[in-house]
Parts: structure tokens; sequence; C-alpha cells
């Protein structure tokens, strides 16, 4: 399926528009501040290495791997860590990107883990807010698009192992 027969929901363009700015939003924020862009894999690597080099401070970059959904559309609601962050972040202010935040299931999870790490403090920033899904009660502290509850692919987010490699964002049921 060609790119004109999918229902693009957000494009290469917007996304790239608003990860610059919400990258100077964070430069400010963050200002002066040790900070730690903890970003969860696999589906965040790409929205993660574009949102780091939209932030013109220093910035330290660690990675961590969870599973909740494996090839299903739905999390588990069991997140487990498959790898923990590598680094020492006591006195770090950390923050956590993820691809997508539905449930808060599993960012909510992160955030409680990561604050026993002794951080200064710990924020979450992702590319789409789904709010409608969410089972915890828990909003981001950035946040690049709000959409509504439908199944999404492209830009880093996945359908079991592929369409990460899209460049924009799209219903997967247009497959």
């Amino acid at each position: 399926m060609n790119e004109k027969e999918r229902n693009i929901l957000i494009t290469e363009e917007e996304i790239s528009k608003r990860v610059k700015e919400l990258g100077a939003e964070i430069s400010k924020k963050y200002l002066g501040k040790k900070l730690y862009v903890l970003s969860l894999l696999r589906g965040s690597f790409i929205y993660t290495a574009d949102l780091v080099r939209a932030i013109d401070i220093e910035v330290k970059i660690g990675f961590m791997t969870t599973s909740s959904y494996g090839d299903s559309e739905n999390s588990s609601g069991i997140v487990k860590i498959v790898n923990d962050i590598p680094d020492d972040i006591t006195g770090y202010d950390v923050l956590i990107v993820d691809d997508i935040i539905d449930t808060g299931i599993t960012m909510d999870f992160v955030i409680k883990h990561v604050k026993t790490l002794n951080a200064n403090s710990v924020q979450c920033c992702v590319l789409l807010n789904k709010a409608e899904r969410r089972q915890v009660p828990l909003e981001p502290d950035f946040c690049c698009f709000d959409i509504e509850d439908v199944f999404v692919v492209g830009y880093g987010l996945n359908f079991g192992d592929y369409y990460r490699n899209v460049p924009y964002i799209f219903n997967w049921k247009d497959l």
C-alpha cells in the first residue's frame, strides 16, 4: 500500500515541527540542570533521536526496555523490565521519553521504578497521548500530540515487528 492510500493522521512535517518546539520547551525547563533522557525502547528510539537533537542543553541519554504488549494491540497490564537503566542517575533530572501513553500502566511503572534510583526529579515526555484509554491517573509532562483511541503505527510505533520506519503516523487498520 502506498502513502496516498493510507489514512495519515500526523504527517512527517507536523511531527518535525512539533518535536522542534518541544525540544525548545525542554531546553528552557532544564536549563542549568543535569538532564538524563531515558528512552523506552523500542518504540521511542526514532522520536528520542529527533527530540534530543532539538534539545540545546547538555544531555545524557540512556535506554530501558520494557514489555507489556508483545504483538497485540492491547497491553497485557503486566510490565516487565527487559533491560534496565545502564547508568547511575543519582543527582540527575530524568525525562522518560516514550512513543505513546495510553493506559498509562507502563509509564506509571517506569516512573515509580526511576524514583527509587535517587534522581532529583522524574518527568515524562511522549510523542502521542491517548487519554481515552487511561487506566491510571497520569498525564504526560510533555506531549507532542493528543490522539483519539485508534491503533497507530509509524515513526517508531509498530505492529508486530513492522512499520517503525514509516516517517509519519497512520491508522494501522488502513493496511
